[in-house]
């Protein structure tokens, strides 16, 4: 790879292996994620997903290979690093409290500050309620009151609200671990949308599922992973539907089983 190519890359692995004893979870596996577009990261449960996000996220460092960001290589001990480089890591269960309230729980851990009597600090209110009914709005997301209990949102829209406040603290990427998978039919639609907008935003977007349907229509390239090895990266023009979920399977039948659905559904 050139270093013309390399600067077009925001985020890369480059043969990176984890090791957790004689456990091999992940074995030389390249991933190189282009500034700007949507890189859907592909693979049956068991596959090497979970501990490919904690690396991209600074939780795990690799035992072999490289991390570069922008070009440079980095070591990340810990998330934060990670956050402070504009990488930023939606996990499924979102870190939302759902007891707390729609800007609390927006500003968790990033409380905007004013002085009570011009002394004592606590937590601007007002500030976080505007900012986080705002941005919230900005995705389609029009909740009934910043004190609104995030626990009687909708799974969809706690989603957009992980994901607009990684957005507003400055994400550059955003990476989506499994972001539809509890969600019915109405609300993937949504965060599907949301992701495109990150997109339209310049925002690069690592998607990590094993749902085909909702991969490709929002992706601009994939990477599939079986078993902690990588069976390759492609562009969307160069790899189909059909193949990328043969490839996840790991089982030609079920190019079979398609072709055949397929030839029923045309008789």
């Amino acid at each position: 790879m050139t270093t013309a190519d390399q600067h077009d890359y925001i985020l890369q692995l480059e043969g990176v292996s984890k090791f957790f004893g004689t456990v091999i979870s992940l074995q030389d596996v390249t991933l190189r994620l282009r500034r700007g577009e949507v890189h859907c990261l592909l693979g049956d449960n068991g596959a090497g997903k979970s501990t490919l996000i904690k690396t991209l996220a600074g939780v795990h460092r690799p035992d072999r290979g490289r991390y570069l960001v922008d070009g440079e290589e980095v070591d990340f001990k810990s998330p934060r690093e990670a956050l402070d480089r504009g990488i930023a890591t939606v996990y499924q269960d979102l870190a939302l409290v759902p007891l707390m309230g729609v800007a609390r729980n927006f500003f968790a851990g990033r409380e905007p500050v004013r002085k009570l009597f011009g002394v004592i600090p606590v937590m601007d209110m007002k500030h976080a309620a505007e900012v986080s009914v705002a941005k919230l709005a900005e995705m389609g997301i029009h909740v009934r009151s910043p004190q609104q209990p995030v626990g009687t949102l909708s799974g969809g829209e706690r989603q957009c609200l992980a994901i607009a406040r990684a957005i507003h603290f400055g994400a550059r990427v955003l990476i989506l671990d499994e972001p539809t998978a509890a969600l019915g039919v109405k609300q993937s639609c949504n965060v599907l949308k949301l992701i495109h907008a990150a997109r339209e935003r310049g925002i690069s977007v690592v998607f990590i599922t094993h749902n085909v349907h909702h991969a490709y229509p929002v992706g601009d390239s994939f990477t599939v992973l079986n078993r902690g090895r990588s069976l390759g990266s492609f562009a969307k023009g160069d790899i189909g539907e059909a193949e990328v979920l043969e490839m996840m399977s790991g089982n030609a039948e079920i190019r079979g089983l398609l072709d055949e659905l397929e030839g029923r559904a045309t008789a």
